[in-house]
């Protein structure tokens, strides 16, 4: 049994007729009755009843023809189905990314337009650190990734990068610390102040265990500063570290995007010097995208 088979029968059975049915599937009337005869053969039933003016469907051919209906419909909708992943209007996309990339315009922008152009895709998006990104890349487990790594990273030869978002890391100080006390420290008005100015400072970052590249990129510039931060506490979300800044616990680095959370008894000073820019990358596994994946990387 194939689905030409089905087809025939559908034709035949709705036009009762295998001259109209004929006409209607573009084909010669001999061939489409060999077809149904050897249905109805493998079947071991007769579906129609023949005579020379008159077809008509027997019981079991009655029933046969909803069952022939379901399948042709399901057939045609997993032709539809595939059609539409070749040619990037469906498809499932997995999308990891960094906390701070949704507070960026771009990115929540073009998740919109994305889904609200291509209603039939499914796009999952997962909150995951760096390392976590780059390990499910590597493995499969996800098809995008938005990371913040450290200066120092470089991509392995399966995985490509391309630059979306950049921005500066900023020192974020209890209101009542000494620099942030010394000037107008207000968005756009403050002076970069060098990281080694913090060397006797509390610092609360996330953790490093996390693949987290803000904690390598960090230290990294109070290395080469001459000294080794004082990782006071650990936090997971940079909320949690804002809060704790404002407490007084210890001062804090992080992406400057971090300002807009509004959190009162803080100030964000600027890092002076080149290696203080920060990053975000758009990752992905080497070689050609899926139609899907084409499309969406295309609104960034």
């Amino acid at each position: 049994m194939d689905f030409r088979q089905l087809r025939y029968f559908v034709a035949v059975a709705e036009a009762l007729s295998f001259s109209e049915a004929a006409r209607k599937l573009h084909v010669s009337q001999p061939p489409l009755s060999i077809q149904i005869k050897a249905l109805e053969e493998e079947l071991g039933s007769a579906l129609l009843e023949r005579s020379r003016h008159h077809v008509a469907l027997t019981p079991a051919g009655a029933l046969f023809l909803d069952k022939a209906r379901d399948a042709l419909a399901t057939l045609d909708q997993a032709r539809e189905v595939v059609k539409q992943v070749a040619s990037g209007d469906a498809g499932e996309i997995r999308v990891g990314f960094t906390a701070s990339v949704p507070m960026h315009d771009v990115f929540p922008r073009a998740v919109h337009q994305f889904r609200e152009a291509h209603r039939n895709a499914t796009l999952q998006l997962v909150h995951m650190s760096t390392g976590q990104q780059l390990q499910q890349l590597e493995q499969g487990e996800i098809d995008i990734g938005f990371l913040r790594p450290s200066p120092q990273f470089r991509p392995p030869a399966s995985i490509t990068v391309r630059e979306v978002l950049a921005d500066r890391l900023v020192a974020v100080l209890p209101v009542s610390h000494a620099l942030a006390r010394e000037g107008n420290h207000d968005e756009g008005g403050a002076p970069g102040i060098d990281i080694a100015e913090l060397s006797a400072e509390r610092f609360l970052l996330f953790p490093r265990g996390l693949g987290c590249g803000l904690f390598d990129h960090v230290t990294t510039l109070c290395n080469r500063a001459g000294y080794a931060p004082n990782v006071a506490q650990e936090a997971r979300e940079a909320t949690t570290i804002i809060g704790l800044v404002a407490s007084g616990a210890g001062v804090s680095v992080l992406p400057e995007i971090y300002a807009r959370t509004g959190i009162p008894g803080v100030a964000y000073l600027p890092l002076a010097g080149p290696d203080a820019g920060s990053r975000v990358l758009m990752a992905h596994r080497a070689g050609a995208l899926s139609p899907i994946m084409a499309r969406f990387v295309g609104y960034f």
